[in-house]
């Protein structure tokens, strides 16, 4: 693949050469996503925690998304997400709160996620019907949004209705044959990279603790979950493992992996065919599952 067609590809890569000491200019995250059409947005306080509506013109304002952003824990915000998730609203019709959290290694586990249940309670208490409700989430915050399933069914609060997760990262041992096996096409994320940014994030919890280790959980009573992956990053195992286990528990699972792409190619929204077709995708099977006709 030509590295030039494809900003993801680009931007990983000279992320590594930076990384690495040698001359390279980063893409800023947030311009590697075409600004879609007809999106406004709205700052709000969720019970402390920053958050952004997204709200796409003739949108269905009973459906919405609650979308957790990535950025290993370090990085990522409202504002380098809010393109990729106006581009995933618009195409499913539904209103989504872009929610962050604080940053490793400032603040370790497990205050992000305790910081993203007020969130999601927030959300909630706002009208938002858990039957018409999706959470989403790309790289570490799709970690945060299988974990925050988790913890609503366990601490009884309402479930939403799917799950929406894109280059999850969900195993914080790093565990996978993916980590040699693509280590040569994917240029930036190195299991000594992943490590780091999983060490930040724990800070003293090990990585195989219960609730933690999201391979070993029971995701039984889970909401239906769509998992995408580009097949030449490093952490596809997560995704194969994920669905595996979330079949064995009973919960409807479907697994997209995107050949040739790296982690996170969504981003380039508007930008390229292959993360617009993965968009389309994660829209049209989540709106029946929203309601949304």
């Amino acid at each position: 693949m030509d590295v030039d067609t494809d900003p993801v590809r680009r931007h990983w890569s000279r992320s590594a050469e930076s990384r690495q000491g040698r001359p390279g200019t980063t893409e800023p995250w947030e311009s590697l996503t075409a600004e879609p059409a007809g999106v406004g947005h709205r700052e709000v306080d969720a019970d402390g925690t920053p958050a952004l509506w997204v709200e796409p013109e003739g949108a269905d304002d009973g459906a919405v998304m609650f979308y957790i952003h990535g950025g290993g824990f370090v990085s990522g915000s409202v504002w380098t997400h809010r393109k990729l998730v106006g581009h995933l609203a618009a195409a499913t019709g539904a209103r989504a709160l872009l929610a962050s959290y604080w940053y490793a290694p400032e603040h370790v586990y497990p205050e992000q996620l305790d910081q993203i249940t007020r969130a999601y309670a927030w959300v909630l208490g706002q009208g938002a019907e858990p039957g018409r409700l999706a959470i989403a989430g790309d790289s570490c915050g799709a970690w945060l949004a299988l974990s925050l399933a988790l913890r609503a069914r366990d601490r009884g609060l309402p479930l939403p209705a799917a799950l929406l997760l894109i280059s999850p990262w969900v195993d914080l041992a790093q565990s996978g044959s993916s980590y040699q096996t693509n280590a040569a096409t994917d240029p930036f994320f190195h299991k000594e990279v992943v490590d780091s940014l999983a060490a930040g994030f724990l800070g003293p919890t090990s990585a195989a603790a219960p609730r933690v280790d999201l391979l070993q959980a029971d995701l039984t009573g889970l909401p239906p979950m769509n998992i995408q992956v580009g097949g030449d990053e490093t952490l596809v195992d997560d995704s194969r493992t994920l669905h595996a286990i979330a079949g064995k528990a009973g919960v409807e699972s479907q697994l997209e992996v995107f050949p040739e792409q790296l982690h996170t190619f969504q981003m380039a929204a508007g930008r390229t065919r292959v993360a617009d077709q993965a968009v389309e995708s994660l829209a049209d099977w989540v709106r029946p599952r929203l309601a949304i006709t």
